[in-house]
């Protein structure tokens, strides 16, 4: 019996245990520092599992929780991640993670090579998904001349006043809203302000979106070969201003302020006040939407390849679509390394995936099962 821990009971973690606990062969242990968190995805589960609660930001503590894994999974806040990146990797178990950590985790590339560790780091939808489908576009198109990514998630209802709530962390939203976004223009890194450059994009059955620039593009502006990329996220019209008027107040600072002889962190207060706000109520419906765009010449042809990603909150499970497309790319590709199925070392970008024949084919294949579906189009132009 193969033996699985997943670090974060978190709504992605409690998909991916709620996933693989369909193996009647896994042996699965959830960990995090919440009793809650646990309890509520133990009773998910119609078969035993083992929890574990632990402070995932102590390095020795996931040394002790991973030390009988033969593959771990990883769902934690952005700024804990790259440690306990770090820590499996130096214990030499094979990872598979979402988490959308600041860090270049490609830096461990060596120390996973030579523990001899495959690591699949931002293995979500996006960074994840996305990224697998530039990797194949760029594998596809000789040469592809650009590549393009609009992603969100959103509530199905629209409420006044943010018209949005967040599917993970609120914090790493914030992140989104507030660290310098990377593109590549003309073969080269230009780095942009995040929540610039906003333009309306149309989808069917949803209608008007707004995009803007956010640093999703992550390893890709390292390795792709490609002149012009660019990441987007979505939001409802009139979430973009609401977001930059706060930001420009300082709401979004962790630089302390005096308020009436205490120090304050505007960033902390505003997650106190805000975040229950934003925080889906138990059976409260969401939506995924992402579109991927590349261009380039096939075939003497110039051609432009798309795909787009329309799902919703599963109201059979009650899991989140934001949760399931996010978790269930990690479940899918962990399956995948445990078996054998998936065998470089590294710390390995989902690009790579991408560029490996079938390896789309069979990551669709794994998703319609589950009942996500990708659509893809490709037009001369």
């Amino acid at each position: 019996m193969a033996n699985i821990v997943i670090l974060g009971a978190g709504m992605v973690g409690s998909v991916m245990a709620r996933d693989l606990a369909r193996d009647a062969d896994f042996d699965i242990t959830l960990v995090d520092r919440s009793e809650d968190a646990l309890s509520r995805t133990a009773s998910l589960i119609d078969r035993p599992m083992k929890t574990t609660a632990a402070d995932l930001s102590d390095c020795e503590a996931i040394q002790t929780v991973i030390a009988p894994a033969d593959i771990v999974l990883g769902a934690m806040g952005s700024t804990i991640a790259y440690e306990a990146l770090r820590t499996v990797i130096e214990n030499g178990k094979n990872y598979c993670d979402i988490s959308f950590m600041p860090e270049n985790a490609l830096e461990l590339d060596d120390l996973a090579r030579q523990r001899g560790v495959t690591a699949i780091v931002d293995c979500g939808v996006a960074p994840g998904m996305s990224n697998v489908l530039a990797g194949f576009a760029a594998s596809r198109l000789d040469p592809c001349e650009s590549i393009e990514i609009y992603v969100g998630g959103l509530p199905r209802e629209r409420r006044w006043p943010f018209e949005y709530k967040a599917a993970f962390s609120p914090y790493d939203v914030i992140e989104e809203y507030t660290r310098p976004a990377r593109l590549v223009e003309h073969g080269q890194e230009v780095v942009r302000e995040a929540l610039s450059e906003p333009e309306p994009i149309e989808f069917p059955g949803l209608g008007t979106l707004e995009a803007f620039i956010t640093d999703g593009l992550r390893s890709l502006v390292d390795t792709l070969d490609v002149p012009f990329m660019k990441e987007k996220t979505l939001r409802y019209p009139g979430h973009i201003e609401l977001m930059r008027a706060f930001r420009e107040t300082g709401l979004f600072s962790e630089e302390p302020v005096e308020l009436n002889g205490q120090r304050v962190v505007p960033r902390e207060l505003l997650a106190k006040l805000m975040f229950p706000k934003w925080t889906y109520e138990p059976g409260e419906e969401d939506l995924t939407v992402m579109r991927v765009i590349a261009t380039g010449r096939e075939n003497g042809e110039t051609v432009r390849l798309q795909w787009d990603l329309f799902d919703r909150f599963d109201r059979e499970t009650g899991m989140t679509s934001m949760a399931r497309t996010t978790g269930f790319p990690c479940t899918i590709m962990a399956r995948r390394v445990l078996n054998g199925e998936f065998k470089p070392t590294g710390v390995i970008a989902p690009e790579q995936i991408g560029r490996v024949a079938g390896e789309l084919d069979h990551l669709f294949a794994a998703h319609a099962e589950r009942g996500v579906e990708y659509t893809a189009h490709r037009r001369v132009i």
